[in-house]
């Protein structure tokens, strides 16, 4: 696992990578992520999960 230095985080507010020092509440961020390039893709990897999920019910 990342430790905190190492980890990002997406803000569904702004639609933004922030580092470990952001100053948006937990409630608009998805994360932790090991990397920048992660985080920024976080939003894709929502849809897939959900996508997975809708076609096991």
């Amino acid at each position: 696992m990342a430790t905190a230095q190492q980890q990002w985080w997406f803000c569904t507010r702004h639609n933004t990578v922030e580092g470990p020092d952001t100053d948006c509440p937990g409630k608009d961020l998805l994360g932790p992520y090991a990397t920048r390039e992660e985080a920024a893709n976080a939003l894709e990897k929502v849809k897939e999960r959900n996508e997975e999920w809708d076609a096991q019910e």
